[in-house]
């Protein structure tokens, strides 16, 4: 067993690295600040290969495994979680296409993404106002009509919504039919009908866009349908559970931020006549950070290495997430106690830390939903 990166995947987290370090770090509060979305650091990252690092080789893309994808994204969640969101949710939107899709959409799809010199976003449309972790009450209709299907409905809570060049969006067929008539398309941004609702103003994670989609009478062709109809519950589980150990090392990045700047203030800030660190209850609190954010990098990278080989994963891609992101909650959490009431000053970055690390716990499945998929699977099998 070799838990050791190759000279390759060390090479690309030293890439990735500097380019959190250079060019995400230095304006990651001011983007907080103002909750503003850059496309510019996305340019930039377009240009390494960031934006379709899990676009396969035959169209065009780096053709990264999972775990390569892994080591971009908790360096990029070392940067900031809402620049990481961004970029991240490329990969997240071509699963669908990655797991069911046809050859011509993949090639029609994947190829927008590829460009380094005109990026694009794309964005992952499931979640509905009365359908969040119960997927199977999306309200979301799509009606054949001739050589096409029309949508109506809308979308809530949507990453890149509003920016991206395309959306993989699940509707349902036939609401009686729950489940079973939950069906998936991908659908151009541009398409008319196709709107941006509201865009979000969220506690965290501000630095990416969060928007309501309207869709009203958008007409998206027949080949536009991944899968067959009715598969689209199976086509956004599958995805799902390819994408969590990915949220699980976001937060990763983003508890060794808060970790790192709770280790160096502590080794700063004299009380009592030494400095913090050196006092039993605060060394205590370092070493329990420290263990957790290997803890959680471990979980996240045996679901990587498993989705890799082509194991299924339902149990360890769920652990990995829940669990990674309670720690870049309670990590979080001791790096503003660390700092004490500068802690809770927007000066510092563990404040802007602090408030990201909620989402994590949220997305792609709350961490109770994860814990009841485990669940499920431990009695069952």
């Amino acid at each position: 067993m070799d838990f050791s990166l190759s000279d390759e995947q060390k090479a690309l987290q030293k890439t990735v690295h500097e380019f959190a370090a250079n060019e995400i770090r230095p304006v990651a509060l001011e983007l907080d600040e103002r909750a503003e979305f850059s496309w510019d650091i996305v340019r930039k990252a377009a240009k390494l290969g960031l934006t379709c690092s899990g676009v396969p080789e035959e169209y065009g893309g780096p053709g990264l495994g999972i775990l390569d994808n892994t080591i971009i994204a908790e360096e990029l969640g070392w940067g900031c979680v809402g620049v990481a969101a961004c970029i991240a949710l490329n990969g997240v939107a071509i699963l669908p296409l990655l797991v069911a899709g046809s050859d011509e959409q993949k090639r029609e799809y994947f190829t927008r993404l590829t460009d380094p010199d005109h990026p694009r976003l794309a964005a992952f449309g499931l979640t509905e106002p009365e359908a969040g972790s119960d997927a199977g009450s999306l309200r979301t209709m799509a009606r054949r009509d001739g050589e096409d299907y029309v949508l109506n409905g809308s979308k809530c809570f949507i990453t890149n919504g509003g920016l991206a060049d395309f959306y993989t969006i699940f509707a349902t067929v036939d609401r009686e039919k729950g489940y079973g008539g939950i069906t998936a398309f991908v659908v151009d941004g541009d398409s008319p009908g196709l709107i941006t609702g509201k865009i979000e103003h969220k506690m965290g994670m501000r630095a990416s866009q969060t928007a309501e989609i309207i869709l009203e009478e958008v007409r998206v062709p027949a080949k536009n349908l991944i899968g067959g109809e009715g598969q689209g519950f199976y086509v956004a589980m599958q995805s799902l559970d390819i994408s969590r150990p990915g949220v699980g090392i976001i937060g990763v990045g983003l508890a060794r931020a808060a970790f790192e700047e709770a280790l160096e203030y502590s080794k700063q800030r004299v009380q009592f006549g030494r400095p913090i660190c050196r006092q039993q209850s605060i060394a205590f609190m370092l070493a329990d950070m420290a263990t957790k954010i290997d803890y959680a990098r471990l979980l996240c990278q045996r679901a990587a290495w498993m989705l890799d080989q082509g194991l299924e994963c339902i149990k360890e891609s769920s652990m990995a997430k829940y669990v990674s992101t309670d720690i870049a909650m309670e990590v979080c959490t001791d790096a503003v106690q660390i700092h004490g009431g500068y802690g809770y000053m927007k000066e510092y970055p563990v404040e802007k830390f602090f408030r990201d690390a909620k989402i994590l716990q949220i997305v792609e499945g709350t961490n109770q939903i994860q814990r009841l998929v485990l669940s499920a699977q431990l009695i069952s099998g």
